[in-house]
């Protein structure tokens, strides 16, 4: 779904507007004029003239016919669509499982369908998979020195 800048300036602004009014129960630093809140605070400030912008420009697109809402092209192939809720669905499985399930087993299982779904090959897309969960681990867990979550391999990692 596609929608006009009108509509997208008020979800903007709106979003913009939750950030101030939940910041405003951050405790400010004794001794100083500013806390936590300053930085979301003037970031929600640019977001909010970001959403009036994007506002004005819908208008005048709405009133020059523009729809506030349409359906792209692509969404009307259902291959498509089960594309967008595949990627939204791994998002979600790391969101929901990464803790239990473990970052490299979770990485390879999400790879593998995605590959396998956009139509890579087997070979590469298991190899990839492998490559890209483990060295992903490797990269954070000793360079970075940021464990990810271990789940399953916890006895092996």
């Amino acid at each position: 779904m596609r929608f006009n800048d009108l509509v997208s300036g008020a979800m903007l602004i709106a979003a913009a507007l939750l950030v101030i009014v939940l910041t405003s129960k951050f405790p400010d630093f004794p001794g100083q004029n500013y806390g936590p809140a300053v930085f979301p605070r003037l970031l929600a400030v640019l977001l909010i003239l970001c959403g009036v912008m994007m506002m004005i420009r819908g208008f005048a697109a709405w009133r020059a016919g523009e729809p506030l809402a349409d359906m792209p092209s692509w969404a009307r192939d259902p291959a498509n669509v089960v594309s967008a809720l595949l990627v939204l669905g791994a998002a979600l499985a790391y969101i929901l499982v990464l803790d239990a399930v473990g970052f490299v087993p979770l990485t390879i299982v999400v790879l593998l369908v995605l590959f396998l779904w956009f139509k890579v090959r087997v070979p590469v897309a298991v190899v990839t998979a492998l490559v890209a969960a483990f060295g992903v681990n490797w990269f954070f867990a000793s360079l970075m020195r940021v464990p990810l979550p271990r789940g399953l391999m916890d006895w092996i990692l």
